[in-house]
Order: structure tokens, then C-alpha cells, then sequence
């Protein structure tokens, strides 16, 4: 079957490089301008985060299409860090701490990578196998479910950072239940 990961549109919060992560920001008018001018891949579902800025996407890019909201998509719980830019966070020492880590610390007072991305491969693996005899499935989610997903799955085998993907964008894949193969960016 087909998958397609598309990364939500692009709010306030991400044109400042912040963290945003459990704060439901929507999108920003120029995330929805940039939306509109895109054609996306035709798809049998539609699979979101809860997050308004998944659900907007979402209703943009699919409008004949109601959501299907499936809880463990959200993008990570940042902690101390969310509503931040590196800018903001440069002095705080557990921030340092963070990135000298390589991002595998967990976020101060928030989740840690790895529970991040079990939640979201629980998810994704949830959703793949109840839509299962579909040919197409489209998951209008966040950056960082993204990277998760493909992390584990993808082959060629790659790091989580090697699969960040610019607000409005993804991946088309095909999915075999054990691997997806990346067959085009978006």
C-alpha cells in the first residue's frame, strides 16, 4: 500500500524556529497560502495528530475528506523548551546539555526521544494495520512523527534527523508491513 506523510503547515511558532510541540498553535496565514497553491496525491483516508495545525492541513489539502484523529501522533512533548528557539534556550544549561547529546536526552520536564517515538510508531503501526485494505493512506502529521516513523521503517536505513521535511512537504512511500520504501518527496 501507499503512504504518504505529509508535515502540517507552517504556524508562528515555526517561522521563529520555536519549539512547538504540545502547544496547539493553528496554522499561520502564510501556512495557509502556501497550502493552497499545492496539489497533493489523491488518498483513500486521511489519518491526523488532534492538533489544530494537523486538522487544518488536513481540511486544506483534503477538503472531501473528514480526518480520521488518532491519538499517539502528536509531535513530542518539548518540557522546558517548548515555545523556545535555540536563540532564547542558548544560555540554559540543560539545553546545552541537550544538543551535546545529539538530541537523545530527554527534554527537561517533557518526554524522552525514545518514548517519543514508541508513541508514534505505536501509532502509525495501529493506523496501518486498521486501514490495511486501502491503497492509499495519508498521514497529516508533525515533523518529528514523521522522522520517527521513517526512522524505523525506511530503507535505506537512516538517522532520525535524516529525514527532516519542510512545513507543507513529505514523503510518498510504499509499504510492505516490514518496510517502507521512499519512492518520491513532496
Amino acid at each position: 500500500m501507499k503512504i504518504i506523510f505529509i508535515r502540517h503547515g507552517q504556524t508562528h511558532g515555526n517561522s521563529e524556529k520555536r519549539y512547538i510541540g504540545r502547544t496547539d498553535e493553528p496554522l499561520s496565514p502564510i501556512g495557509r497560502s502556501e497550502l493552497c497553491g499545492k496539489k497533493f496525491p489523491d488518498t483513500d483516508v486521511v489519518i491526523t495528530s488532534g492538533m489544530k495545525r494537523c486538522t487544518e492541513t488536513s481540511e486544506l489539502i483534503y477538503p472531501n475528506q473528514k480526518p480520521v484523529i488518532v491519538n499517539g501522533l502528536e509531535e513530542c512533548d518539548f518540557g522546558d523548551f517548548e515555545g523556545k528557539n535555540y536563540k532564547e534556550l542558548s544560555n540554559d544549561p540543560n539545553y546545552k546539555k541537550w544538543v551535546e547529546s545529539g538530541g537523545k536526552l530527554p527534554f527537561p520536564n517533557g518526554e524522552s526521544p525514545s518514548d517519543f517515538k514508541k508513541r508514534c510508531i505505536a501509532a502509525f503501526e495501529f493506523s496501518a494495520e486498521k486501514y490495511h485494505g486501502k491503497s492509499v493512506i495519508s498521514f497529516v502529521v508533525h515533523g518529528g512523527t514523521i522522522m520517527s516513523v521513517l526512522e524505523k521503517y525506511a530503507v535505506p536505513k537512516r538517522d532520525y534527523y535524516d529525514f527532516m521535511i519542510e512545513n507543507g512537504h513529505g514523503y510518498i512511500t510504499e509499504f510492505d508491513g516490514e518496510k517502507l520504501v521512499i519512492l518520491e518527496k513532496i
